[in-house]
């Protein structure tokens, strides 16, 4: 796979934007700190000091004594909002306290009369529910982000291994030159599994409370198989994190419920089974069950500390009944240190996922082992370890260690299995049978079959059909790494049977560097495109898009483009694209180019050509953005923050050949939110405008869609060429229920369907200037109000499908336009 990121957004606006989200870091991340309280007690009439006068926080077990002049003082992490003092012959007394703050209290006590009676002790309830209670009371407290500083070193383990081994698949004829790998097969679980891919790092972790800032320094890593820097930051400690003390625990994506949640009460059952010592701390057991097993939620065993309520030790799985695809199994086992008898830090975390395709078919463990050690809590950490935005960064010899480096570094010695993985993998990566497989893989999921230094593809558009060209056959491809990692020629020549006509495409990418990420990429084209057509849709040549339409493919512009682009990332998730582009359009098929001419007798005569030369300029930027990277491709695994664009762009008519004199801008901002239980909802807000005269194969053409398949980045009831514009807003908004609903219902719960709403619109207009330039078409129209469309759907149908119904809210008089719809789409998710 070989592709850039499109999208990209303005300097100053991000810059902007960069120093807003640091603001609101700051304010959403500011966490308890420590509750510091000093004071005397003196009796109320003599005024005399009180000494052994109990001072403990209300409903909890931090307190002091006062000494013999009557003075006292509490430092804790664990206050409640209450103190109270009291000492045999006198009235207790209560004082409100501010936690978080460093203040004084005094208490005057008043003798009061004592009279013992007989007391009887009934408790009803739960006591499980009491100790929950303040292990959420105490969350904040027991939350290691509270600390103004902390380090630590990480030791990571990943191990992927084969399970659901069979005779019959070891004795398949494709394993006959590797059968050697069989040898590494452990039988020591319920299944019988073979480690195929383990990852191993080291490195050091700081972090800072205020401004909130944190930073992993990998400085040494062991990857079986690859040696890749973005894999290695992926398998670091910053991106694999399960924190128990969260409301909810994300897993692959789906957001389930803590058993320490604020509102667990609503989704466990809580049982008090035990009491017992841990490393010294004495600890109670408590088991918790879903009450709802198709809920998004955990079942499993917890032990909390006494005194400070800290999670001491969990383990807990998902339930089988969850609502999560290809996982038969998902284990997570944490403990936690008390460092200094102080401060509550994660020492080790285990993590086994079953990965299952199906029944009775060959599966895939995933295991991640982490261990910390050499805390240092409050100790102010240098500022420089906090320089630059990159959160994770890789020692330039971190993939270079000796095995006497790895023998001293870890935290936990491998078995004699993992010791192999090393070897079996570099010798399975030399059968031919092997690199066969990969093969299928990667044309399967890029469309290109490599061929010593070249790739040939992509399969989908080696044939289509549109009314214009008539059967279309192309034939392309670009070189591999094999021929070079710095520079990627590319190119691919095409033919129809009816419009007799070669279109071809040809150019090249060239890394100009690697850090910052910056490259330079030339194209020359010379074919058909659908305009308006949205980036996300299949391209016009694909076989299936060629078919399954609602509309014949008519309306087509013939394209002679030359385009270079200058791309720069500058810090992780900020980047520009500076982009010089000549084109010349012409209207192919039903489409045409009629302007009115100023001599009323000649009325309208034909332009069949639309030249332009314009410079843009294209920013991005996803805070805290991350990335797989290979040589010349990258793949977002996303950022939690919202991401800006922005782009502009500039028309110079006379420059090679420009027709026009233009400007033009527009602005996103997309998201997506999770809202726990409730599923999660994603948008996109976008605002643009053309400043000059333009006709409308140059303005914004609305993103429509006349195939089946629905498109999440376009309007799937809008026709193309529908809907023209020199200024627009659009939003677009989809709310995934992640079976919310279904799973309430027996029939639907074990279908795993999930719910999906959808909900498009946009409004724009037209200036009469840009009306008059050039004709248009009867089918084209100006938004007068604005358009909408709005869908229910399923997704999760056998995994893999998502179907939904539309319906148009208005412009339902235009014609050959569907007023309702059902569109289908392959989406591939846990």
């Amino acid at each position: 796979m070989k592709f850039k990121d499109r999208f990209l957004p303005s300097t100053l606006f991000a810059l902007k934007y960069l120093a807003f989200i640091g603001i609101l870091l700051i304010s959403f991340n500011t966490f308890s700190q420590k509750t510091i309280i000093s004071g005397k007690v003196i009796d109320a009439d003599t005024k005399e000091p009180l000494p052994f006068v109990n001072i403990v926080f209300q409903n909890s077990k931090v307190g002091t004594s006062s000494d013999l002049d009557g003075n006292y003082k509490i430092e804790t992490y664990y206050g409640t909002d209450s103190l109270i003092a009291t000492f045999l012959g006198y009235k207790a007394a209560v004082r409100k306290v501010r936690l978080d703050k460093t203040q004084q209290i005094n208490f005057e006590l008043k003798s009061g009369d004592i009279q013992l009676k007989e007391v009887v002790i009934k408790y009803k309830g739960n006591p499980a529910h009491i100790i929950l209670d303040r292990v959420k009371r105490n969350k904040k407290a027991n939350n290691r982000e509270k600390y103004d500083y902390y380090e630590y070193e990480v030791y990571n383990k990943v191990e992927f291994d084969l399970n659901n081994i069979t005779e019959d698949f070891k004795n398949k004829k494709v394993f006959k030159n590797f059968q050697f790998i069989f040898d590494y097969v452990d039988t020591t679980e319920e299944k019988e599994f073979l480690p195929m891919f383990m990852t191993e790092s080291v490195s050091d972790f700081y972090y800072k409370r205020t401004p909130k800032s944190e930073r992993e320094y990998i400085k040494a890593s062991k990857i079986s198989g690859t040696s890749n820097e973005s894999v290695t930051k992926f398998l670091g400690d910053m991106y694999q994190k399960v924190n128990i003390y969260d409301n909810y625990v994300s897993v692959f994506g789906k957001s389930f419920v803590s058993p320490i949640s604020d509102n667990g009460l609503s989704f466990y059952r809580y049982y008090l089974k035990d009491s017992l010592y841990i490393d010294g701390k004495f600890c109670f057991e408590i088991e918790f069950i879903p009450k709802h097993r198709q809920d998004p939620v955990f079942d499993g065993v917890m032990w909390i500390a006494d005194t400070t309520y800290a999670v001491k030790r969990i383990k807990a799985g998902i339930s089988e009944n969850a609502n999560i695809n290809f996982i038969n199994g998902f284990e997570v086992e944490q403990e936690y240190t008390h460092v200094e008898n102080k401060f509550w830090m994660l020492e080790k975390d285990k993590l086994k996922v079953d990965f299952q395709l199906g029944e009775n078919v060959m599966g895939m463990y995933g295991r991640k082992f982490t261990s910390y050690r050499d805390f240092k809590i409050n100790q102010e950490i240098d500022e420089e370890y906090f320089e630059g935005i990159d959160n994770v960064n890789v020692a330039k010899d971190a993939n270079i260690k000796t095995e006497e480096y790895w023998q001293e570094a870890r935290h936990d010695s491998l078995s004699a299995n993992q010791l192999g993985i090393y070897e079996m993998v570099d010798s399975v990566k030399n059968v031919p049978a092997f690199k066969t497989f990969l093969d299928i893989i990667q044309l399967a999921f890029t469309g290109y079959k490599e061929v010593g230094l070249f790739e040939i593809g992509p399969y989908f558009n080696l044939y289509s059909y549109n009314p214009v060209e008539g059967s279309r056959f192309r034939f392309g491809g670009r070189t591999s790494n094999e021929f070079s990692t710095r520079i990627m020629f590319n190119g691919y020549l095409a033919y129809g049977t009816l419009d007799e006509r070669f279109k071809y495409n040809f150019g090249f990418l060239y890394k100009l560097n690697d850090i910052p990420r910056t490259t330079l990429n030339f194209q020359y084209k010379r074919d058909v495109e659908q305009l308006g057509l949205s980036q996300n849709a299949f391209s016009e040549d694909n076989i299936l898009s060629s078919f399954l339409r609602r509309n014949p493919n008519d309306k087509l512009t013939d394209v002679q483009e030359v385009k270079t682009e200058l791309y720069r990332e500058w810090i992780t998730g900020f980047s520009n694209t500076l982009i010089l582009k000549k084109r010349q359009m012409s209207p192919l098929g039903s489409l045409k180019y009629q302007r009115f001419d100023p001599n009323p007798e000649v009325g309208l005569y034909d332009d069949n050509f639309l030249n332009t030369t314009e410079i843009g300029l294209h920013t991005r930027f996803a805070y805290k953005e991350t990335f797989l990277e290979g040589e010349f491709e990258r793949i977002s695994l996303g950022t939690k923050y919202p991401i800006l664009e922005f782009q502009v762009g500039f028309g110079f008519k006379d420059l090679l050949d420009g027709d026009y004199t233009y400007q033009k801008m527009e602005i996103a901002i997309s998201d997506g939110i999770k809202l726990g239980v409730y599923g999660n909802t994603r948008y996109r807000l976008t605002a643009g405008k053309y400043f000059g005269t333009l006709p409308y194969p140059l303005l914004e053409i609305h993103n429509g869609n006349e195939s089946y398949f629905y498109d999440r980045m376009a309007f799937n009831l809008m026709n193309f060429f529908e809907f023209v514009s020199d200024q627009y807003a659009t939003f677009m908004i989809e709310h995934h229920f992640d079976g919310y609903f279904l799973n309430k219902m027996p029939l639907f719960r074990k279908l795993k369907w999930r719910e999906v709403l959808t909900y498009r619109a946009v409004t724009g207009s037209l200036e009469d200037k840009n009306k008059a330039e050039m004709v248009l078409p009867s089918n084209i129209y100006e938004l007068t109000a604005p358009y909408m469309e709005v869908a229910a759907g399923i997704e999760n149908i056998f995994k893999v499908l998502r179907v939904d119904v539309m319906w148009r809210l208005n412009y339902l008089d235009h014609p050959d336009i569907a007023k309702f719809g059902i569109r289908a789409a392959f989406e591939f998710s846990f």
